[in-house]
């Protein structure tokens, strides 16, 4: 059995396992490794165990016809939370759980793939929660995460970097990309700035002054 107790501290990043395309074991350990909680969202609960990884908390509305407490029986202590409320997903739940309980720092892996409306919507629940918590979303091709006002990051030359805006982000000023804006707008479905890379090894700056902004940090192997 996979454990990630190396470390118990509100500080290093919880980890949610949703229920969506599965990425590699060596991203999911690289994540496991640090993390002091474990949630797994209950209908991706048969493919964890298969897996073998140790559990903290599993979270959902449990409406696929299975037992948890049966499941999970081996895995003693294990935080079994119903969830039945409909007005929320059950990442949006299991982010509120997490907050509720001083983990500010959040990492997500299993959203992307599959189901394109839950893709969607989990870009969405990243926007929703921007300035409450640090949310980071992990697919074995992309990490994901809504940018604050200012950023500035440290990237190889040529590392694809795309920006995607939940509705209309306005004033943004980018620099050390190969096409950089300058006091521009991008808005989903008129223009989004994707597949851009930083441009030499170096700092890229990112800042903007309104609206809800992605970076897409992408690789294609």
């Amino acid at each position: 059995m996979s454990s990630h107790h190396i470390v118990k501290d509100n500080q290093e990043p919880a980890l949610i396992i949703a229920n969506g395309e599965a990425c590699s074991m060596l991203l999911l350990n690289q994540l496991l490794e640090w993390s002091p909680i474990v949630m797994v969202l209950d209908g991706a609960l048969p493919r964890v165990l298969d897996l073998g990884i140790k559990i903290d908390i599993v979270l959902g509305d449990f409406d696929r016809g299975y037992e948890p407490e049966k499941m999970l029986a081996h895995q003693y202590p294990v935080e079994i939370i119903h969830t039945p409320d409909q007005s929320k997903t059950d990442l949006e739940k299991g982010i509120d759980l997490l907050i509720s309980r001083n983990h500010f720092a959040i990492n997500i892996v299993w959203a992307t793939g599959r189901r394109a409306d839950h893709t969607l919507n989990n870009f969405s629940t990243l926007a929703k929660y921007k300035d409450i918590a640090n949310l980071v979303m992990y697919d074995d091709y992309s990490k994901i995460f809504c940018l604050p006002r200012e950023f500035d990051k440290w990237y190889p030359a040529q590392t694809p970097i795309s920006l995607i805006p939940v509705s209309r982000v306005e004033g943004i000023t980018t620099s050390g990309l190969k096409y950089n804006l300058q006091h521009d707008f991008l808005e989903l479905g008129t223009c989004t700035s994707s597949s851009n890379e930083a441009l030499k090894d170096g700092t890229v700056n990112i800042s903007h002054q309104s609206g809800t902004l992605l970076l897409l940090e992408c690789r294609d192997e």
